[in-house]
């Protein structure tokens, strides 16, 4: 299992850590080449109206939408909800996305960097308790399609309710930065979410 994570700009090398541990091959992916070459793909935090542009520049916006389009596991943090997102709330009118999961979010939603926290969120189908959450300029999901599973919630404070964990079938999305925590379960999950594809791909 070869899973990528889109190396534009963002938490780039905190993922790719995270996912050498988590037993597979991972690999910063630039251009459309790279894409080619992985099963998966991670979408790091960072800053979504940057990625948007750079990834126009790389010529990989299109490639990764296609990719999206068609079955490949992919996950989002923070920024990377933000571009797995059908629809976006106070972005910049000329920014674009992957239109994988349908979802409505919010950018910087929790506010700006100042107001950055960390907030216990309990996530279903993963196991282990409430993941130590962390929000740095985070979106949040104000409306989600009917095939969109709401995975966690901010259970408390005044952003109480929330959505900040989502899945549509292979995609996944959080508006968190697990990578930053070193707590695995998050990528863990995502991982066997991608075997589970390829198994399917493969029968």
């Amino acid at each position: 299992m070869i899973v990528g994570v889109l190396a534009l700009q963002g938490d780039v090398a905190e993922h790719l850590s995270a996912l050498a541990e988590c037993d597979v091959v991972a690999r910063p992916v630039r251009r459309p080449d790279e894409l080619d070459s992985v099963d998966a793909l991670v979408v790091p935090g960072g800053e979504s109206t940057t990625m948007s542009k750079l990834a126009i520049e790389f010529g990989v916006l299109d490639p990764i939408r296609k990719r999206v389009a068609g079955g490949m596991p992919t996950y989002g943090s923070c920024a990377g909800m933000i571009m797995l997102a059908t629809e976006v709330l106070d972005g910049r009118p000329d920014q674009r996305g992957f239109d994988g999961i349908d979802m409505t979010v919010r950018r910087n939603a929790f506010g700006r960097q100042v107001d950055s926290f960390e907030a216990p969120v309990e996530i279903e189908e993963i196991d282990g308790g409430p993941f130590s959450a962390v929000f740095i300029r985070a979106p949040w999901v104000e409306r989600v399609g009917a095939d969109v599973q709401v995975l966690g919630r901010v259970s408390a404070g005044p952003a109480a309710g929330r959505i900040v964990a989502v899945r549509q079938q292979h995609l996944l999305a959080t508006a968190f930065h697990p990578e930053l925590t070193g707590d695995l379960r998050v990528h863990r999950y995502f991982v066997e979410m991608a075997h589970a594809a390829g198994q399917t791909t493969e029968g």
